[in-house]
């Protein structure tokens, strides 16, 4: 049966709306709820992995588990090329996905974030932008190419990965260690967090990933004397970590422009009709809007605390503190901007590295970004698109390793008034329904003509 891509529609029989297949899919995805807490501890991965690869094999494709743990399920399959007009080229693409999402605090939510409610033409759930949108509509193209009959001209390896929100370690950096044959011949991978349009100046702009900040997560480690609650207490532990935490947590890292950062700034600065010889790269992002608190993050290094824990009892002084600072630093830099922490927290705080991955950081030019760029302009020809680098990180750090050259094209043309960057771990993720149409048939355009 044809996909239904065109309509929301509704059946009398029912009481909820019967959605298009790409919304519908999202929604299904939804409601695994697919929890990863971080620490090895998640929930739901397996069953929405197995969900997916039974999509898979309706459309007559042969499915590859990998289980990096129990519950860490991650599921692949491949979509043989034609081939046709590509010559000697006979490298794949690889089509990548997360099921996993980050925890979500119902109290803070105007709907139950595992439901996957429909309003205001809009599909709300955790996971709705990071990243279920994205896996449906991965879905719902390699659909519509194999129901039409035809074969996209090189071949397609679709993948959902376990563990995305904890670095991989579960997923994408366990599959690539110990099966790395799943991609043998990729050679350029697409996936989330790219591709999506953002509104300046009354222009519509798309912007296309090409890097990725790189990532250290660092524990630090105070100790003191351990006493009560009611002593003169010079030695505290706790103390001593709050002011190594404010350090960091405020420390101003200058700006720093990379070949795709300074060509984004740029760009923006003419959108926005800015002198970027007289206005700052900070003040130039940030005048994009809500675009900008997403951006901004790509043009210096970060130091976030996030986790703190210390103590059992009120009146009782800890012996020790802990605190886990997110650093997200650009691609080569991490040791210089590790010796920089350790110079301003001082030799007293003990610091552990407890996750470290690396940068990416990809010309924005190439076959692939023209077939990019192409697509979109096919589909919204008044539209530019910019590059731009990743403050945070992606699947395609694990496949750079076996040489394959990752962007982040999740293609969504979004309304002007959405704040689609800021949902991102946030609260209330929402995606319209009519873009998760405009990604599917932009997606199936690209596979199957590049």
């Amino acid at each position: 049966m044809a996909p239904q891509i065109d309509r929301l529609y509704h059946d009398a029989a029912n009481v909820e709306p019967m959605l298009e297949e790409t919304a519908a899919i999202a929604q299904d995805l939804i409601r695994f709820n697919t929890t990863n807490y971080g620490e090895g501890k998640s929930e739901g991965e397996t069953e929405a992995a197995e969900y997916l690869g039974a999509k898979l094999e309706e459309l007559g494709l042969s499915t590859t588990y990998v289980d990096a743990a129990p519950g860490r399920t991650s599921v692949f399959a491949r979509v043989p090329g034609s081939y046709e007009g590509l010559g000697d080229d006979r490298s794949a693409l690889v089509l990548h996905g997360h099921t996993d999402v980050v925890p979500a605090d119902p109290a803070n939510w105007t709907v139950d974030p595992f439901a996957g409610e429909v309003k205001d033409g809009m599909l709300w759930g955790r996971g709705a932008v990071d990243m279920k949108d994205m896996d449906a509509m991965m879905y719902g193209a390699v659909a519509d190419i194999l129901r039409s009959g035809k074969q996209p001209r090189r071949d397609i390896i679709v993948g959902y990965f376990s563990d995305e929100e904890n670095g991989g370690v579960f997923g994408s950096g366990y599959v690539v260690d110990n099966n790395p044959e799943i991609f043998a011949g990729a050679t350029e991978a697409i996936s989330e967090v790219g591709g999506y349009s953002i509104t300046m100046n009354g222009e519509r702009a798309y912007l296309l990933q090409t890097g990725e900040k790189a990532l250290i997560w660092i524990k630090l480690t105070a100790r003191g004397t351990a006493a009560h609650g009611s002593r003169v207490m010079e030695n505290n532990a706790v103390t001593k970590l709050a002011e190594a935490v404010a350090i960091l947590g405020r420390q101003q890292w200058p700006v720093r422009l990379s070949d795709t950062t300074e060509t984004l700034v740029r760009e923006i600065a003419r959108i926005m009709g800015a002198d970027p010889t007289q206005v700052s790269p900070d003040e130039i992002i940030l005048s994009t809007g809500t675009a900008g608190g997403f951006i901004r993050g790509s043009l210096r290094t970060t130091t976030n605390p996030t986790l703190l824990k210390a103590g059992y009892k009120h009146n009782v002084i800890p012996d020790s503190a802990e605190a886990f600072i997110d650093i997200r630093t650009f691609p080569g830099e991490e040791d210089a901007i590790l010796a920089q922490v350790r110079e301003l927290i001082g030799d007293e705080i003990e610091i552990t590295i407890t996750h470290r991955d690396i940068g990416l950081d990809n010309p924005f030019e190439g076959k692939l970004v023209d077939a990019m760029v192409g697509t979109i302009a096919t589909h919204d020809p008044e539209a530019s698109v910019l590059p731009y680098m990743l403050s945070g990180g992606t699947d395609n750090k694990a496949l750079s390793k076996l040489g394959i050259t990752g962007y982040g094209f999740a293609p969504l043309k979004l309304p002007a008034e959405l704040d689609f960057p800021g949902m991102f771990h946030g609260v209330d993720e929402r995606v319209p329904l009519d873009a998760l149409v405009f990604g599917r048939r932009v997606l199936g355009d690209l596979l199957l003509n590049y």
